[in-house]
């Protein structure tokens, strides 16, 4: 399966070896929609767990270029409070790696 990241590979590896089902970006949200309905800004996490019934986002951008993805998070929240997303971050992505031997998960 293609993933738009190694860390996300990576991370799809972690959920594997402890028996964790997941779905790689399986839905996507409209956030907003022109005069005729289409969309004009979505937003797609990168995994679905179901028997959580959590989406995760794994960003290893740096912070600046973060905010997008905090906006898109909020709108989220507003339109589906019902839809948990937990957003992992570059130092929670290492943190993961250094303690379940895993090596750097960021490239």
């Amino acid at each position: 399966m293609p993933f738009a990241h190694p860390a996300e590979q990576r991370l799809a590896e972690l959920f594997d070896s402890y028996g964790i089902r997941w779905e790689y970006e399986p839905t996507t949200f409209v956030l907003a929609t022109d005069a005729e309905g289409r969309p004009t800004s979505a937003f797609t996490p990168d995994f679905y767990l179901p028997d959580f019934d959590l989406y995760v986002e794994l960003t290893t951008l740096r912070q600046p270029l973060v905010t997008r993805k905090h906006r898109k998070l909020r709108a989220l929240a507003a339109l589906r409070p019902d839809v948990r997303v937990k957003m992992l971050y570059r130092r929670d992505v290492e943190r993961l790696a250094a303690k379940y031997g895993l090596g750097s998960l960021v490239a």
